[in-house]
Protein backbone atom coordinates (compact mmCIF):
# COMPACT_ATOMS: atom_id res chain seq x y z
CA UNK A 1 0.00 0.00 0.00
CA UNK A 2 1.24 3.25 -0.91
CA UNK A 3 0.03 6.46 1.51
CA UNK A 4 0.64 9.88 0.68
CA UNK A 5 3.67 11.54 2.67
CA UNK A 6 0.71 14.45 3.97
CA UNK A 7 -1.21 11.63 5.27
CA UNK A 8 1.25 10.04 7.45
CA UNK A 9 2.29 13.81 8.41
CA UNK A 10 -1.21 14.38 9.71
CA UNK A 11 -1.59 11.18 11.07
CA UNK A 12 1.27 12.19 14.01
CA UNK A 13 0.77 15.85 14.13
CA UNK A 14 -1.32 15.58 17.17
CA UNK A 15 2.00 13.81 19.05
CA UNK A 16 4.42 16.04 17.19
CA UNK A 17 2.91 19.33 16.78
CA UNK A 18 7.12 20.96 16.53
CA UNK A 19 7.40 19.04 13.83
CA UNK A 20 7.35 20.51 10.12
CA UNK A 21 7.41 19.21 6.97
CA UNK A 22 9.22 21.07 3.96
CA UNK A 23 8.87 20.24 0.19
CA UNK A 24 6.70 17.87 -1.57
CA UNK A 25 3.63 17.06 0.84
CA UNK A 26 2.27 15.03 -1.63
CA UNK A 27 5.01 11.96 -2.34
CA UNK A 28 3.79 8.68 -2.31
CA UNK A 29 5.55 6.61 0.48
CA UNK A 30 5.62 2.80 -0.52
CA UNK A 31 8.17 1.95 2.79
CA UNK A 32 10.31 2.80 5.16
CA UNK A 33 13.79 2.13 4.98
CA UNK A 34 17.16 2.97 6.05
CA UNK A 35 19.44 6.06 5.07
CA UNK A 36 21.57 3.35 2.80
CA UNK A 37 19.05 1.46 1.32
CA UNK A 38 15.90 3.59 0.82
CA UNK A 39 14.44 4.15 -2.68
CA UNK A 40 12.77 7.11 -4.38
CA UNK A 41 9.45 6.07 -2.55
CA UNK A 42 10.63 5.57 0.72
CA UNK A 43 10.78 7.30 4.02
CA UNK A 44 14.04 7.03 6.34
CA UNK A 45 15.29 9.23 9.16
CA UNK A 46 18.85 9.99 11.19
CA UNK A 47 19.15 9.90 14.80
CA UNK A 48 22.46 10.41 14.93
CA UNK A 49 25.23 12.35 13.27
CA UNK A 50 27.66 10.12 12.78
CA UNK A 51 25.64 8.95 9.42
CA UNK A 52 25.05 12.95 7.99
CA UNK A 53 27.26 12.26 5.10
CA UNK A 54 25.17 9.18 4.33
CA UNK A 55 21.93 11.86 4.50
CA UNK A 56 23.30 13.58 1.84
CA UNK A 57 23.45 10.41 -0.57
CA UNK A 58 20.16 9.10 0.35
CA UNK A 59 17.87 8.45 -2.39
CA UNK A 60 14.63 8.58 0.01
CA UNK A 61 12.20 10.35 -0.66
CA UNK A 62 11.63 12.03 2.50
CA UNK A 63 14.09 11.99 5.80
CA UNK A 64 12.82 12.42 9.24
CA UNK A 65 16.01 14.85 10.93
CA UNK A 66 16.79 16.91 13.80
CA UNK A 67 17.63 20.50 13.66
CA UNK A 68 21.42 19.99 13.54
CA UNK A 69 21.06 18.08 10.43
CA UNK A 70 18.23 20.35 8.42
CA UNK A 71 20.50 22.19 6.58
CA UNK A 72 22.31 18.93 5.14
CA UNK A 73 18.58 17.73 4.42
CA UNK A 74 17.47 21.13 2.86
CA UNK A 75 20.17 20.48 0.18
CA UNK A 76 19.01 16.91 -0.95
CA UNK A 77 15.02 17.57 -0.87
CA UNK A 78 11.86 16.97 1.31
CA UNK A 79 12.18 16.79 5.21
CA UNK A 80 10.75 16.32 8.40
CA UNK A 81 12.49 18.23 11.08
CA UNK A 82 11.26 17.49 14.82
CA UNK A 83 12.93 17.52 18.30
CA UNK A 84 13.39 13.49 18.68
CA UNK A 85 13.79 11.61 15.49
CA UNK A 86 14.26 8.74 16.57
CA UNK A 87 10.87 8.97 18.81
CA UNK A 88 9.27 10.24 16.15
CA UNK A 89 9.98 7.27 13.64
CA UNK A 90 9.30 4.79 16.62
CA UNK A 91 5.87 6.01 16.50
CA UNK A 92 6.14 6.30 12.46
CA UNK A 93 7.10 2.30 12.18
CA UNK A 94 3.90 1.73 14.73
CA UNK A 95 1.42 4.12 11.88
CA UNK A 96 2.60 1.79 9.72
CA UNK A 97 2.12 -1.63 10.90
CA UNK A 98 -1.63 -0.48 12.11
CA UNK A 99 -2.08 0.04 8.35
CA UNK A 100 -0.28 -2.30 6.69
CA UNK A 101 -0.91 -5.35 8.91
CA UNK A 102 -3.96 -7.70 7.93
CA UNK A 103 -6.28 -7.38 10.60
CA UNK A 104 -8.19 -10.10 12.52
CA UNK A 105 -11.71 -10.39 13.36
CA UNK A 106 -12.85 -11.33 16.44
CA UNK A 107 -13.37 -14.98 16.55
CA UNK A 108 -12.64 -18.42 18.31
CA UNK A 109 -11.23 -21.19 16.28
CA UNK A 110 -13.06 -24.49 16.26
CA UNK A 111 -10.28 -25.89 17.33
CA UNK A 112 -9.58 -24.20 20.38
CA UNK A 113 -9.91 -26.47 23.93
CA UNK A 114 -11.70 -23.87 26.31
CA UNK A 115 -12.80 -24.43 30.03
CA UNK A 116 -16.64 -24.02 30.43
CA UNK A 117 -15.62 -21.89 33.73
CA UNK A 118 -13.01 -19.27 31.84
CA UNK A 119 -14.11 -16.03 30.57
CA UNK A 120 -13.64 -14.30 27.55
CA UNK A 121 -14.80 -10.97 26.68
CA UNK A 122 -17.41 -10.74 23.29
CA UNK A 123 -14.25 -9.45 21.63
CA UNK A 124 -11.06 -11.80 21.92
CA UNK A 125 -9.27 -14.21 19.19
CA UNK A 126 -8.49 -17.38 20.09
CA UNK A 127 -6.14 -19.15 16.83
CA UNK A 128 -6.15 -22.70 16.20
CA UNK A 129 -5.39 -25.56 18.96
CA UNK A 130 -5.34 -23.06 21.90
CA UNK A 131 -6.39 -24.14 25.04
CA UNK A 132 -7.39 -22.12 28.03
CA UNK A 133 -7.81 -23.76 31.54
CA UNK A 134 -10.11 -23.63 33.90
CA UNK A 135 -11.29 -19.71 35.55
CA UNK A 136 -8.96 -17.75 33.40
CA UNK A 137 -9.94 -15.02 32.33
CA UNK A 138 -9.14 -13.43 28.25
CA UNK A 139 -10.06 -9.50 28.94
CA UNK A 140 -11.56 -7.32 25.93
CA UNK A 141 -9.58 -6.94 22.49
CA UNK A 142 -7.09 -9.77 23.45
CA UNK A 143 -5.36 -11.92 20.97
CA UNK A 144 -4.29 -15.39 21.67
CA UNK A 145 -2.50 -17.13 19.09
CA UNK A 146 -2.54 -20.68 17.78
CA UNK A 147 -1.33 -23.11 20.29
CA UNK A 148 -0.92 -20.97 23.43
CA UNK A 149 -2.02 -22.46 26.73
CA UNK A 150 -3.46 -20.01 28.90
CA UNK A 151 -3.54 -21.84 32.53
CA UNK A 152 -6.19 -22.51 35.50
CA UNK A 153 -7.03 -19.33 36.70
CA UNK A 154 -4.69 -17.35 34.60
CA UNK A 155 -5.43 -13.90 33.02
CA UNK A 156 -4.61 -11.55 29.92
CA UNK A 157 -5.53 -7.98 29.96
CA UNK A 158 -7.10 -5.95 27.47
CA UNK A 159 -5.07 -5.82 23.90
CA UNK A 160 -2.30 -7.82 24.98
CA UNK A 161 -1.12 -10.32 22.09
CA UNK A 162 0.13 -13.64 22.53
CA UNK A 163 2.33 -15.21 19.80
CA UNK A 164 1.80 -18.85 18.79
CA UNK A 165 3.14 -21.11 20.81
CA UNK A 166 3.11 -18.80 24.69
CA UNK A 167 2.49 -20.76 27.64
CA UNK A 168 1.03 -18.60 30.51
CA UNK A 169 1.18 -20.55 33.57
CA UNK A 170 -1.61 -21.24 36.27
CA UNK A 171 -2.14 -18.81 38.08
CA UNK A 172 -0.28 -16.48 35.90
CA UNK A 173 -1.33 -13.03 34.66
CA UNK A 174 -0.33 -10.27 31.86
CA UNK A 175 -1.75 -7.14 32.17
CA UNK A 176 -2.76 -4.55 29.02
CA UNK A 177 -1.39 -4.04 25.66
CA UNK A 178 1.21 -6.45 26.02
CA UNK A 179 3.34 -8.46 23.49
CA UNK A 180 4.24 -11.85 24.07
CA UNK A 181 6.32 -13.68 21.36
CA UNK A 182 6.36 -16.71 20.61
CA UNK A 183 8.02 -19.68 22.64
CA UNK A 184 7.80 -17.50 25.85
CA UNK A 185 7.29 -19.85 29.07
CA UNK A 186 5.82 -17.38 32.23
CA UNK A 187 5.01 -19.08 34.83
CA UNK A 188 7.06 -22.21 34.72
CA UNK A 189 8.64 -23.52 38.34
CA UNK A 190 11.48 -21.68 39.54
CA UNK A 191 15.14 -23.70 40.14
CA UNK A 192 14.33 -24.40 44.05
CA UNK A 193 15.84 -27.50 45.37
CA UNK A 194 17.22 -28.04 49.16
CA UNK A 195 20.06 -30.73 49.54
CA UNK A 196 19.55 -33.40 51.56
CA UNK A 197 21.49 -36.84 52.65
CA UNK A 198 23.29 -36.74 48.40
CA UNK A 199 20.21 -35.76 46.53
CA UNK A 200 17.59 -32.21 46.24
CA UNK A 201 14.79 -32.31 47.50
CA UNK A 202 12.26 -30.16 45.13
CA UNK A 203 10.70 -27.52 46.80
CA UNK A 204 7.51 -26.01 45.28
CA UNK A 205 7.00 -22.80 43.74
CA UNK A 206 3.93 -21.62 44.92
CA UNK A 207 4.34 -18.15 43.83
CA UNK A 208 2.86 -16.81 40.54
CA UNK A 209 4.60 -14.55 38.23
CA UNK A 210 2.54 -10.74 37.90
CA UNK A 211 3.26 -8.78 34.04
CA UNK A 212 2.13 -5.12 34.01
CA UNK A 213 1.13 -3.13 31.67
CA UNK A 214 2.72 -2.71 28.11
CA UNK A 215 5.35 -5.15 28.64
CA UNK A 216 7.00 -6.78 25.74
CA UNK A 217 8.86 -9.99 25.84
CA UNK A 218 10.92 -11.66 23.16
CA UNK A 219 10.91 -15.21 21.72
CA UNK A 220 11.84 -17.93 24.03
CA UNK A 221 12.22 -15.97 27.06
CA UNK A 222 11.47 -17.84 30.08
CA UNK A 223 10.23 -16.00 33.35
CA UNK A 224 9.78 -18.43 36.56
CA UNK A 225 6.75 -18.12 39.21
CA UNK A 226 8.06 -17.13 42.53
CA UNK A 227 8.61 -19.83 45.54
CA UNK A 228 6.55 -17.96 47.97
CA UNK A 229 5.97 -14.62 46.65
CA UNK A 230 5.28 -13.86 42.59
CA UNK A 231 7.90 -12.95 40.44
CA UNK A 232 7.34 -9.37 38.91
CA UNK A 233 7.63 -7.53 36.21
CA UNK A 234 6.36 -4.06 36.27
CA UNK A 235 4.87 -2.11 33.49
CA UNK A 236 7.16 -0.83 30.26
CA UNK A 237 9.40 -3.43 30.77
CA UNK A 238 11.10 -4.88 27.25
CA UNK A 239 12.32 -8.28 27.33
CA UNK A 240 14.60 -9.56 24.33
CA UNK A 241 14.73 -13.20 23.48
CA UNK A 242 16.21 -16.18 25.51
CA UNK A 243 16.42 -14.27 28.62
CA UNK A 244 16.37 -16.46 32.01
CA UNK A 245 14.54 -14.29 34.85
CA UNK A 246 14.18 -16.46 37.88
CA UNK A 247 12.06 -16.81 40.30
CA UNK A 248 11.22 -13.97 42.94
CA UNK A 249 13.36 -11.27 40.51
CA UNK A 250 11.39 -7.69 40.51
CA UNK A 251 12.05 -5.97 37.66
CA UNK A 252 10.90 -2.43 37.36
CA UNK A 253 9.11 -0.21 35.47
CA UNK A 254 10.58 0.36 31.87
CA UNK A 255 13.32 -1.32 31.99
CA UNK A 256 15.17 -2.97 29.09
CA UNK A 257 17.18 -6.62 29.07
CA UNK A 258 18.83 -6.89 25.70
CA UNK A 259 19.03 -11.20 24.64
CA UNK A 260 20.48 -14.11 26.41
CA UNK A 261 20.81 -12.08 30.01
CA UNK A 262 20.20 -14.22 32.81
CA UNK A 263 18.80 -12.98 36.06
CA UNK A 264 18.96 -15.23 39.12
CA UNK A 265 16.28 -15.90 41.54
CA UNK A 266 15.48 -13.21 44.11
CA UNK A 267 17.32 -10.10 42.38
CA UNK A 268 15.71 -6.95 42.34
CA UNK A 269 16.04 -4.83 39.09
CA UNK A 270 15.19 -1.15 39.41
CA UNK A 271 13.09 1.28 37.15
CA UNK A 272 14.49 3.32 34.11
CA UNK A 273 17.95 0.17 33.89
CA UNK A 274 19.22 -1.42 30.84
CA UNK A 275 21.37 -4.89 30.87
CA UNK A 276 23.46 -5.72 27.91
CA UNK A 277 23.28 -8.83 25.93
CA UNK A 278 24.51 -12.15 27.67
CA UNK A 279 24.93 -9.87 30.55
CA UNK A 280 24.48 -12.04 34.24
CA UNK A 281 22.89 -10.51 37.77
CA UNK A 282 23.24 -13.14 40.53
CA UNK A 283 20.70 -13.64 42.96
CA UNK A 284 19.37 -11.60 46.12
CA UNK A 285 21.18 -8.89 44.51
CA UNK A 286 19.87 -5.41 43.71
CA UNK A 287 20.57 -2.89 41.20
CA UNK A 288 19.06 1.20 41.87
CA UNK A 289 16.91 2.73 39.09
CA UNK A 290 18.64 4.15 35.95
CA UNK A 291 21.81 1.53 36.59
CA UNK A 292 23.09 0.35 33.35
CA UNK A 293 25.48 -2.53 32.68
CA UNK A 294 27.20 -3.11 29.89
CA UNK A 295 27.06 -6.26 27.51
CA UNK A 296 28.44 -9.76 28.73
CA UNK A 297 28.90 -8.48 32.59
CA UNK A 298 28.61 -10.59 35.61
CA UNK A 299 26.95 -8.53 38.20
CA UNK A 300 28.66 -9.75 41.56
CA UNK A 301 27.11 -7.40 43.81
CA UNK A 302 24.32 -4.73 44.63
CA UNK A 303 24.92 -1.42 42.55
CA UNK A 304 22.69 1.41 44.72
CA UNK A 305 23.59 4.09 42.44
CA UNK A 306 22.32 5.08 39.48
CA UNK A 307 25.60 4.85 36.42
CA UNK A 308 26.57 3.01 33.67
CA UNK A 309 28.93 -0.23 35.14
CA UNK A 310 30.89 -2.58 33.11
CA UNK A 311 32.49 -6.32 34.52
CA UNK A 312 34.10 -7.96 31.72
CA UNK A 313 37.24 -9.43 31.11
CA UNK A 314 38.70 -8.03 27.56
CA UNK A 315 39.32 -10.49 24.62
CA UNK A 316 42.77 -11.27 23.66
CA UNK A 317 44.85 -14.25 21.44
CA UNK A 318 44.83 -17.04 23.60
CA UNK A 319 48.34 -17.29 24.86
CA UNK A 320 47.80 -13.60 26.23
CA UNK A 321 44.67 -14.23 27.89
CA UNK A 322 46.23 -17.53 29.30
CA UNK A 323 49.09 -15.39 31.37
CA UNK A 324 46.80 -12.35 31.91
CA UNK A 325 44.73 -15.02 33.43
CA UNK A 326 47.32 -16.61 35.43
CA UNK A 327 48.60 -13.13 36.83
CA UNK A 328 44.80 -12.55 38.11
CA UNK A 329 44.81 -15.48 40.07
CA UNK A 330 48.17 -14.05 41.80
CA UNK A 331 47.15 -10.79 42.62
CA UNK A 332 46.01 -12.28 46.10
CA UNK A 333 49.13 -13.17 47.08
CA UNK A 334 51.13 -10.26 45.11
CA UNK A 335 48.86 -7.64 47.60
CA UNK A 336 49.80 -9.92 50.95
CA UNK A 337 53.16 -9.31 49.54
CA UNK A 338 53.32 -5.74 48.81
CA UNK A 339 51.58 -5.02 51.98
CA UNK A 340 54.93 -6.18 53.97
CA UNK A 341 57.43 -4.55 51.57
CA UNK A 342 55.46 -1.31 52.07
CA UNK A 343 55.39 -2.11 56.17
CA UNK A 344 58.66 -3.06 55.78
CA UNK A 345 59.66 0.60 53.93
CA UNK A 346 57.51 2.09 56.44
CA UNK A 347 59.77 1.24 59.42
CA UNK A 348 62.70 2.21 57.50
CA UNK A 349 61.84 5.52 57.05
CA UNK A 350 60.77 5.89 60.83
CA UNK A 351 63.91 4.28 61.59
CA UNK A 352 65.99 7.26 59.34
CA UNK A 353 64.21 10.04 60.58
CA UNK A 354 64.72 9.35 64.42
Amino acid sequence: MTLKLATIFQALASEFPDARLVGDSGLPIQNLSPLESATNEALSFLSHPKYTQMLATSKAACVVVGAAAEHVAAERGTYIVVADPYFYFARLTQFWKQHHNLTFAPSIHPSACIDASARLAPDVRVGAFAAIGLGAVIHAGAHIGEHCVIGQHASVGAGSRLSPRVTLGDGCSIAERCIVHSGVVIGADGFGFAPHDGRWEKIEQLGNVRIGNDVEIGANTCIDRGALQDTVIEDGVKLDNLIQIGHNVRIGAHSALAGCVGIAGSATIGAHCTIGGGAVVLGHLTLADHVHISAASVVTRSILQAGNYTGLFPIDDNASWEKNAATLKRLHALRERLKVVEKQLGHARTAKDI
